[in-house]
């Protein structure tokens, strides 16, 4: 039995999609919020997500890109929204598909399964990475050291998720500024230098010795556990 996550804030239809759902053999989940639905995600591991984009606290594109940063569970959107810049920046964003409201209940359920065959194949990432002491969770956006919440500045966790999602991995220079700046400052290593020590002197027992936050001199950087 396949599992999906209903995002949706109108209590109605999130109740009318999930009896209909249930009725066609699925395992259902839902969430009315857009950080419920996160929650949600990291949690039950639903083999597909129908997303709301008009959620009450975050938008369900910010949703979707924070499911992209850690899983690529398939993602159905259903949206009253009709305007091709929307579809556009959803499927950009990471949505595998993008059915408008009012729709055919049938057409729905033949996209989910279709979405499902297609996200078979992939291997999820783990929503937890796990560093010595330090656990950076991508789906909430959080990290940890020795069980204390660790704060960090947009910069600094864009900088980290990028690591995490490459544990173990070198993470070029370039594909760091590229990613976490722009293209426009992928020469600008200077950045690299900065920030690789704020992080350090955040996550590391010894900044001078780090230990996970690895600098491989003139090529990038490697999360290590």
């Amino acid at each position: 039995m396949s599992k999906v996550l209903v995002v949706d804030d109108e209590p109605a239809l999130a109740r009318a999609l999930a009896i209909n759902l249930r009725a066609h053999g699925w395992e259902v989940v839902t969430a009315a919020d857009g950080r419920s639905a996160l929650e949600a995600a990291a949690a039950e591991r639903p083999d597909v997500v129908v997303l709301d984009l008009g959620l009450p606290d975050l938008d369900g594109t910010e949703v979707i890109a924070g499911l992209r940063g850690w899983t690529s569970v398939p993602i159905v959107v259903l949206s009253a929204r009709q305007h091709g810049e929307d579809k556009v920046e959803a499927l950009d964003l990471g949505a595998d598909d993008y059915v408008t409201k009012p729709f055919a209940m049938n057409e729905l359920l033949a996209r989910l399964r279709a979405a499902v065959r297609r996200g078979q194949s992939a291997s999820p990432a783990d929503a937890v990475v796990t560093a010595g002491s330090l656990e950076v969770d991508l789906a909430r956006k959080r990290v940890t050291r020795d069980g204390a919440e660790v704060r960090l500045t947009p910069t600094e966790w864009a900088f980290l998720e990028l690591l995490a999602r490459n544990m173990g991995r070198l993470v070029t220079r370039e594909q760091v500024l590229r990613e976490v700046w722009g293209p426009a400052y992928e020469h600008e290593s200077h950045y690299l230098r900065v920030y690789a020590a704020q992080l350090r002197r955040k996550l590391e027992d010894d900044p001078a010795h780090p230990r996970h936050l690895i600098t491989s001199p003139g090529l990038g950087y490697t999360l290590e556990p």
